[in-house]
């Protein structure tokens, strides 16, 4: 059977996007970092300037512009300055090394791109970044002749004509994480980021009142996403502009949150920095986690410490937040909650047949926030978009509630002995034990059982190194014949640009391709 959510009641256009906060209150912190910040007004009125002012350089409406900048006040302007102007943002993950700078830059056919000066060594690597039609705009450096983005925010231009693009042209191009190929350019229209927020504003119950703290990438959807969510709800957004404990406890004190959302792997950090106490996390009514799979082991030092719930989600860069558990209704621990307002799910079997409620089976979603395909792709768009369904590549199942549990990555389940093991399953054991820090888990090609599981541990200082044997043993009193057949320990367990556990290099690393 379809699980539905509720019917979504209205969206805001994205030219209005700041009509909420500029109608209530227009000279009250909007966009806030620990070194600058920006009321209603002038957020308004400097994406503006910048809109404009991307016109002088060359720029028109459709064209795509490229950004390699870390999470700062400016990047969120960036954006905003695109919406104005009829542009496609393209953002890149700050972590993103040359050649991935070059592959998403030919993927998108980017005219220019905005450059942090810090990665201007790579970006001269870049077979693509100093050859393309209007060159480069510079960020943080007083040298050369690149036009310069303080200049463009605060320069007044000429007269501009920006008019309201039409709802179904692309807006944004997302990389995916490359978590199970070379990375795809999700293209947004207007009119699907529209749905979007709207789907996860209603899904967070978000006011006027919201303070919002999205600590991932802003250059991918997470990130994005939950801060434009928050602002299209006139909610002031904070910038996290590194991801050391230090600096999100600073802004949680400070500026007194009622929404944080992180990644796994960043929360533990947070919860087991010395610094942190039950009190810096008071004022928050939501904290919201996700992306990868939430282990039993940070729920629960989570809740000790701080005597709150995670609400675990679960989303996509193609469609968005897609589920949450209802932040004013009951949240279980280890699902993935219902489906948000204008979602539609049907779980499936390999030959696209519905399963019984209970059963694991390939998730299918329906949604007005569907993106309009992969960017110059359309073999990987018509394979993934069928008759308005999208197929995902997740195994989920629905319980007799209602609630959906995530059960891992189509391509990443392991098979053992014609047996489904899901890798998120074998590292959240593993993290149970006191000693570990980290986990990675693949499977290994073998004659006899078609795959083994091998895990890759990295443990935390100052603990004592367990036996590879005791931790296997230790896995198999919590999940029986799941656990890892192999254990390599690791300084640190790699991780994707998306901050999730990067099962690729893993694989590649067990192929002799990386060292």
């Amino acid at each position: 059977m379809p699980y539905y959510g509720k019917e979504l009641q209205s969206t805001v256009p994205i030219r209005d996007l700041l009509k909420a906060g500029l109608e209530t209150k227009p000279d009250e912190d909007a966009l806030v970092s620990l070194e600058k910040r920006y009321t209603w007004r002038e957020l308004d009125d400097v994406s503006a300037r910048l809109a404009a002012n991307y016109f002088t350089l060359g720029l028109k409406p459709g064209d795509r512009i490229a950004s390699l900048i870390p999470n700062r006040c400016e990047l969120l302007i960036h954006y905003v300055a695109c919406f104005k102007a009829g542009l496609v943002a393209v953002p890149l993950n700050y972590r993103y090394s040359h050649h991935q700078i070059d592959h998403a830059l030919e993927v998108s056919e980017a005219q220019i791109i905005l450059l942090h000066e810090e990665r201007r060594g790579d970006a001269e690597k870049s077979m693509i970044a100093g050859n393309l039609p209007l060159g480069i705009i510079s960020y943080g450096s007083n040298n050369g002749d690149d036009p310069r983005l303080e200049d463009l925010l605060q320069n007044e231009p000429g007269d501009a004509d920006l008019q309201a693009p039409e709802p179904d042209r692309p807006a944004i191009i997302f990389f995916t994480s490359g978590s199970t190929g070379p990375s795809k350019g999700v293209t947004h229209s207007y009119e699907s980021l529209e749905y979007m927020f709207a789907s996860c504003r209603a899904g967070f119950e978000l006011t006027t009142r919201d303070v919002m703290v999205a600590d991932s990438s802003h250059s991918h959807l997470g990130g994005f996403l939950f801060s434009f969510t928050a602002m299209s709800a006139g909610g002031r957004v904070l910038v996290a502009t590194n991801a050391e404990p230090d600096e999100l406890l600073t802004l949680l004190r400070r500026q007194r949150p009622s929404v944080l959302c992180m990644l796994p792997a960043a929360l533990f950090r947070i919860i087991r920095d010395h610094g942190a106490t039950s009190e810096d996390f008071s004022s928050l009514r939501l904290t919201r986690s996700g992306s990868d799979k939430v282990p039993l082991e940070l729920e629960h030092e989570f809740t000790a410490l701080t005597g709150l719930q995670i609400d675990e989600g679960y989303g996509s860069t193609e469609v968005g937040l897609a589920t949450i558990n209802p932040p004013s209704g009951l949240i279980v621990e280890g699902s993935i909650g219902r489906p948000l307002p204008g979602f539609g799910f049907s779980i499936r079997d390999d030959e696209g047949v519905e399963v019984p409620t209970g059963k694991e089976g390939n998730l299918w979603v329906r949604s007005k926030s569907i993106m309009l395909g992969y960017w110059n792709n359309p073999e990987s768009t018509a394979a993934t978009i069928k008759d308005g369904w999208l197929d995902i590549g997740d195994v989920l199942k629905a319980d007799e509630d209602g609630y959906l549990w995530f059960k891992g990555r189509k391509k990443q389940i392991i098979v053992h002995d014609g047996s489904n093991i899901a890798p998120q399953e074998v590292e959240e054991a593993l993290l149970e034990h006191e000693a570990v820090e980290s986990a990675g888990v693949i499977g290994i090609h073998d004659l006899l059982h078609g795959e083994n599981v091998r895990a890759y541990v990295s443990i935390r200082n100052g603990a004592d190194k367990p036996k590879a044997t005791d931790l296997i043993a230790f896995a198999r009193e919590r999940i029986g014949y799941r656990a890892p057949e192999e254990i390599v320990f690791l300084d640190e367990i790699p991780l994707n640009p998306t901050g999730k556990v990067d099962r690729v290099t893993l694989k590649k690393m067990a192929e002799g391709d990386v060292r």
